[in-house]
């Protein structure tokens, strides 16, 4: 059992419908209070504990927590599932992360998707990191909102995006310059993980390497930082 307690985490998870126990109040303050609300509303169990409990089982709590299985509610569906749930549609953005493991940028790369209307995050099973609390907060919620895919072999995913008519971006320093590419119809947004950046087999698979042109003293920038900037570059031709 995994337990949320960021105010923005919690929220959104209720809103989302996604199956969770019960909600955990050991302070009543205000912010508490219309969680609580809200919670009641969604049928969901309170359950009024003393705050040296909830220091046990949720350490960095702000007087509440909500109980969950995992850090992600719902159904995690397949990228067979993903594509064809598209239909005819013509246009689609997918972001697939390559052994992005550090749950902070993890939970920052999902507010993006979530911010600019990414249909489907991809990510390898159980490589990814998958801790709740830190994804819930960092994701500011997100995290309940994003269509998420899971694959156990991703290059095996991109040949799926492929014959599903995506064109395949990856996003790597020595690439084009993002803002000068035409990013219309099915895309696919590659991220690689920390420091390794995109793994070899993924590389060779992308139909486009894209980068962001930079002046600075540093050779990169973080991984989430990066998400924002590209797909915001994506978005922008589609309005």
């Amino acid at each position: 059992m995994a337990y949320l307690t960021g105010f923005h985490g919690i929220e959104e998870r209720i809103k989302a419908g996604g199956s969770c126990g019960a909600l955990l109040v050991a302070k009543p303050g205000p912010r508490s209070q219309a969680i609580t609300a809200l919670a009641k509303a969604r049928k969901i169990r309170i359950q009024r504990v003393g705050t040296h409990e909830l220091d046990r089982i949720a350490p960095d709590h702000r007087g509440i927590a909500l109980e969950v299985e995992d850090g992600r509610p719902g159904r995690i569906l397949s990228v067979e599932q993903f594509i064809e749930g598209l239909g005819e549609a013509r246009d689609a953005l997918a972001v697939l992360l390559d052994e992005v493991t550090d749950p902070h940028n993890y939970g920052a790369i999902l507010r993006s998707c979530g911010q600019f209307g990414v249909d489907m995050v991809i990510s390898r099973s159980r490589r990814t990191a998958k801790h709740a609390e830190i994804i819930g907060s960092t994701s500011a919620g997100a995290v309940s909102w994003v269509p998420a895919a899971e694959a156990a072999n991703l290059p095996r995913a991109v040949e799926l995006l492929k014959r599903g008519g995506f064109w395949i971006y990856g996003a790597d320093m020595a690439g084009k310059a993002a803002h000068t590419q035409d990013f219309r119809g099915r895309v696919c947004l590659i991220l690689g993980g920390e420091g390794a950046g995109i793994t070899r087999l993924l590389r060779e698979q992308c139909d486009m390497l894209v980068a962001i042109p930079s002046r600075g003293m540093l050779d990169s920038l973080n991984v989430s930082v990066a998400a924002g900037i590209l797909l915001y570059e994506i978005r922008r031709p589609r309005g």
